[in-house]
């Protein structure tokens, strides 16, 4: 990964300002404070790279000076990156976040959630050329006895844990009732769809190009800021950022451990396969008595 040769420091304070754009556009739902905050992160990380431009060392391979191939590595551009998660907020912002089965509120999350991912990586891809975003699937590498540990842990802390918050909080009342299979089918595939959906977006675009700025822990801050604004607009709500802020964090830390996309997305699948199960078993009590509660 290309990192920049200067000091981070400079460049936080529009990082941040875009970050902080998610909780006002998901949390506190003011969309003119949320553009404004993208505008000035962006326009501040332009006037930064003008004033502190990166400098890299000029490496040429070849006899002749004139003549030889220049192989130094290009300063990731700030302004650029920045724009690509502010590309993906907006657009994600267009759609209201509230779970919902009917067709046209599954087809708004298709193509807000889709494009959200799929904009901002062709526009990196094929306009910026420089490959900031990819989907690392698999890494030729097996899962270890932790990584499997940690699977086990995730289904039983979620039993554990997910049911108290849900049922005891209420907030299994922002998710609309599943009383037909139909319905409980329309959750499962809804719920599955958005946990794949956060680990492209979050980690993989917004993490991923927060990473090219600034150390690997303040970048997983960063990120986590956007992962839990989302996921309390979607209805994780009262004391989920309890639950979800850790969740963010340990998911952008797997990834920086494992390099792979799959495991963190079977991570993600597995929790959210305990959030449907709490789901169905909290508006129906006697469907699936698997739980405590």
């Amino acid at each position: 990964m290309t990192r920049p040769a200067v000091s981070w420091v400079p460049g936080l304070a529009p990082a941040l300002l875009v970050c902080l754009a998610a909780p006002a556009f998901f949390v506190v739902q003011w969309a003119w404070l949320g553009s404004l905050l993208l505008a000035a992160g962006i326009a501040a990380a332009w006037l930064i790279e003008r004033r502190w431009p990166v400098r890299r060392p000029v490496v040429r391979v070849g006899a002749d000076f004139e003549t030889a191939r220049d192989l130094s590595a290009s300063a990731p551009s700030l302004t650029r990156d920045l724009s690509l998660i502010a590309l993906g907020l907006l657009i994600v912002s267009v759609i209201p976040l509230a779970a919902e089965l009917d067709n046209m509120a599954m087809l708004r999350f298709t193509l807000a959630l889709g494009g959200a991912v799929a904009v901002p990586y062709v526009i990196s891809r094929f306009v910026y050329r420089d490959r900031a975003i990819s989907f690392p699937w698999r890494t030729g590498r097996r899962w270890g006895r932790l990584q499997w540990g940690w699977l086990i842990a995730v289904l039983v802390l979620g039993w554990l844990i997910l049911p108290f918050y849900f049922i005891t909080s209420g907030v299994y009342l922002n998710w609309p009732v599943v009383d037909s299979p139909e319905l409980i089918a329309r959750l499962f595939v809804g719920v599955g769809a958005v946990g794949i959906w956060d680990e492209l977006f979050f980690i993989c675009t917004v993490f991923a190009l927060l990473r090219r700025h600034f150390p690997d822990a303040l970048a997983n801050v960063l990120q986590m800021i956007v992962f839990v604004s989302f996921l309390w607009e979607l209805g994780y709500r009262e004391w989920g950022p309890l639950l979800t802020i850790p969740f963010a964090l340990l998911q952008g830390y797997i990834f920086l451990r494992t390099h792979s996309l799959g495991y963190v997305v079977t991570v993600h699948l597995l929790f959210d396969a305990v959030v449907f199960a709490v789901l169905v078993h909290a508006h129906n009590p006697r469907l699936l008595p698997i739980f405590l509660l």
